[in-house]
């Protein structure tokens, strides 16, 4: 799969996931961040994100601190999926 499609299948997952409707895929920036000032995510959507990537990739993340480094934006989760998707 092609990074722009990942991205773009990624953040619809990101909506629906998190329940973020009515926003849309063109409103969340690659390299916007999750939380804080950016998207707002909190501790709750981390633990969403989470499962998320292990659902749909097959990706587990055990560490918090690992997961602080992964769930940055868009394109470092991109660029994690890609590295270490087992689906």
């Amino acid at each position: 799969m092609e990074v722009q499609e990942l991205k773009q299948q990624l953040k619809l997952q990101i909506i629906e996931f998190l329940n973020l409707s009515p926003l849309t895929p063109e409103e969340i920036k690659d390299d916007e961040p999750l939380f804080g000032d950016g998207l707002g995510l909190d501790s709750i959507d981390s633990l969403e994100l989470i499962v998320l990537l292990k659902k749909e990739y097959g990706i587990i993340i055990q560490d918090p601190k690992e997961g602080r480094k992964i769930l940055v934006d868009v394109n470092t989760i991109v660029d994690y999926i890609n590295k270490n998707r087992t689906k």
